[in-house]
């Protein structure tokens, strides 16, 4: 009697983390875009355009460029994942220039993860993003 009564709190118990487990994976699934993006299309473009100008004037040698590195990578790929989708916007010069800078950024990083940008690639990856913002603010 006790070992059946042992083997069915067992089971129990097993099934009790598999539903809690199951729970937390539909949970976090539902979470949302898992970033800091708002959603509003003129206001993450300034933003994000606004954040990665700080980063790519951060010196090189600063002790916080690794986590901003990480922070900028991540802000890339989110931004582009919850814009590219929507023609609404994909089709806006603003998108388009935004892109163009944010592919040419993350180009770099994924090729050459230890250098430091070149100053032509900073000089025009900031050109894009002032444009990008300028073109967003004004409609286009």
């Amino acid at each position: 009697m006790t070992s059946a009564l042992h083997r069915m709190v067992k089971q129990l118990m097993r099934a009790a983390v598999a539903l809690c487990l199951g729970l937390c994976l539909m949970l976090t699934a539902c979470g949302g875009n898992g970033s800091n993006l708002s959603g509003n299309y003129v206001e993450d473009t300034v933003a994000v355009a606004g954040s990665l100008q700080t980063f790519i004037a951060m010196p090189q040698d600063d002790e916080n460029h690794g986590q901003a590195e990480t922070d900028a990578r991540a802000l890339i790929n989110n931004y582009i994942s919850l814009y590219r989708p929507r023609p609404n916007v994909n089709g806006l010069q603003s998108f388009t220039t935004m892109q163009t800078a944010l592919n040419s950024l993350a180009g770099h990083y994924n090729t050459y993860s230890n250098r430091p940008l070149p100053e032509a690639l900073k000089e025009r990856v900031d050109k894009e993003l002032s444009k990008a913002e300028r073109n967003v603010v004004r409609g286009s």
